[in-house]
């Protein structure tokens, strides 16, 4: 893997995207949220990581952070909570 690929790699192995603030609108059955970036464009995200491991409950207005995903912008990832 060349120096390139490796900064948009995290520890996980996973791709990582642009990491965005948004605002939960909606709940949707399997663990997926319709969020409202902060450019008005909705996606749909699932939580992971210690949101997923702590059973955080998201409920419609909640201020989260999203990492898009690099190959479909229109899905995402909520990898945190945003302090008020």
């Amino acid at each position: 893997m060349n120096k390139a690929m490796n900064d948009a790699v995290n520890e996980t192995g996973h791709e990582t995207g642009n990491e965005v603030t948004a605002i939960v609108l909606e709940e949707m059955p399997s663990a997926l949220y319709r969020v409202e970036l902060e450019n008005k464009q909705q996606v749909l995200a699932h939580p992971v990581g210690t949101v997923k491991r702590n059973f955080v409950r998201l409920r419609p207005g909640d201020r989260v952070r999203v990492e898009l995903s690099p190959n479909d912008w229109t899905r995402g990832r909520i990898v945190g909570m945003e302090t008020k």
